[in-house]
Formats: C-alpha cells, structure tokens, sequence
C-alpha cells in the first residue's frame, strides 16, 4: 500500500492514539515526522518520541502526554496536502488560537513553528495547526 501524504496519516494516527487514550503510538518514520515530533516534545505536547528499527524504512514510537485523563492535543489538523499547498509570506504566518496553538511551518530554513518564522521574518509552507 503507499501513501500519498504520510504526514496526514501521522496525524490521524495521533489524534486516533490520543482518542482512544493510548499510551503510545508507532507511526513511520521520516525525516519530515521527525523534525515534527522534534517541535511537539520542545512545546510540550508529547512527553517524547525514540525511533525504533525495523527491515523497513523505520518507526517512530510517540509517548502520548496526558494531564488530568486529557490529551495535551486537542485538536491537530493537517493544512496543507498534495493537492492543495499552502503558502505564507512572512508577514502573512498564521497565529492559531490567538498564540495559544500552534502552526508548523516548512521554509527554507528547515520546519519551524509559526512564532519562530515571524521572528526570523521567513514564509513557507503551512504544514498543519495543532492545539
């Protein structure tokens, strides 16, 4: 079977994991997935995440961080998708929730969150919005 947007089928694998109150999930691993579970252990909406070996391309294993039986992700949501890219300009990145989410954004100088591409006055494009 091959997969035509593997970040979106991480994301539905999380937000899936977080419904059903799973302690971790194992989703294939990428570069891409990679510097994106990077950002979500720095702003502290999975505990953490360790690669494991397989005879394949890899997985990720992503320990799920709850508070009080909640899932610190609440709502993650895939923006852009093969067919349809979203783009920004720099003075146009988007501030999700009014600061309280958070946008990761792939630009020129490698994946970010929103607020760290305002500071350093880049655009890209929008890879998806989590809260």
């Amino acid at each position: 079977m091959s997969r035509t947007d593997l970040i979106a089928d991480t994301f539905t694998m999380i937000r899936n994991a977080a419904m059903a109150r799973k302690e971790n999930v194992d989703v294939p691993a990428s570069k891409m997935n990679t510097a994106i579970m990077d950002i979500l252990k720095k702003e502290n909406y999975i505990e953490n995440f360790k690669p494991i070996e397989d005879k394949k391309q890899g997985l990720l294993r992503i320990y799920l961080k709850y508070s009080n039986k909640r899932s610190a992700i609440r709502h993650i949501q895939r923006v852009s998708r093969p067919g349809l890219r979203k783009h920004v300009q720099a003075a146009r990145v988007p501030n999700v929730l009014r600061g309280k989410g958070l946008a990761i954004i792939t630009t020129s100088q490698g994946i970010m969150t929103g607020k760290e591409a305002k500071e350093k006055r880049v655009g890209g494009e929008v890879i998806g919005y989590i809260w």
